[in-house]
């Protein structure tokens, strides 16, 4: 019998690829009988944790990412307009999305303000801002603004972050499922074969890597080039 397990897309309003991948999802789920469970984490909350930085913090990557991502939405056919700044403050959108128990509610949340961020351009920092995506969504605005502002969902998207780092996480877009993680946009195409039982990768090619010894380190020391 197929596993009935969600695909737990771990996500940050942050990340246009997070954005992209997520046009995705609904159809890939569909398409191999999963529900589709959207889990907001604080990427700043990943790096930190791991000691890296987001792409946005080098400025030449910074400006690559706006590329790449512009010509993948071109590929998809979806919307992109970016948002009016870049990296901007996503928590009261986490802690909001975290305040919706039922997930087919939340699915469609994720969607009115990943539409509005990286679709129309919008901001979604502000309690005016978030308010306005909440109210056009359907959603009681006052309702989840207040629910935001609590410990236990501040709590929530901390544990969150904290459950998907556990679980390998170190970025988003990241779907967990069945023990595995898949990260970024461009493994959607791994995501599904490793559903379909074709995941080309074996425990016996996966050892052979994790086991590799390393002869080259950094270290604290950095030396300039050669």
């Amino acid at each position: 019998m197929a596993s009935s397990s969600p695909l737990r897309f771990c996500l940050d309003y942050l990340s246009p690829y997070a954005y992209l991948a997520w046009l995705r999802m609904p159809a890939l789920a569909a398409r191999h009988g999963r529900t589709l469970e959207p889990v907001p984490v604080l990427l700043a909350g990943l790096l930190n944790a791991l000691g890296s930085v987001g792409p946005a913090e080098i400025p030449a990557k910074r400006v690559y990412v706006f590329k790449q991502t512009f010509r993948i939405a071109h590929e998809q056919g979806a919307p992109f307009t970016p948002p009016p700044s870049h990296p901007f403050n996503p928590l009261l959108s986490l802690r909001v999305t975290a305040a919706v128990d039922d997930v087919e509610a939340r699915t469609r949340l994720v969607t009115a303000l990943y539409t509005a961020a990286w679709g129309e351009g919008r901001g979604i920092e502000t309690p005016e801002e978030v308010g306005a995506v909440l109210t056009a969504a359907g959603f009681d605005a006052q309702a989840l603004l207040a629910a935001a502002a609590t410990p236990e969902m501040k709590g929530r998207v901390r544990r969150n972050t904290e459950e998907a780092l556990a679980q390998g996480a170190f970025g988003v877009p990241s779907v967990l499922v069945d023990g595995e993680m898949f990260w970024g946009v461009d493994s959607l195409g791994h995501l599904e074969r490793f559903l379909e039982g074709r995941d080309p990768l074996t425990p016996a090619d996966l050892a052979r890597w994790q086991h590799l010894p390393a002869t080259a380190s950094r270290g604290q020391d950095r030396k300039p080039l050669p």
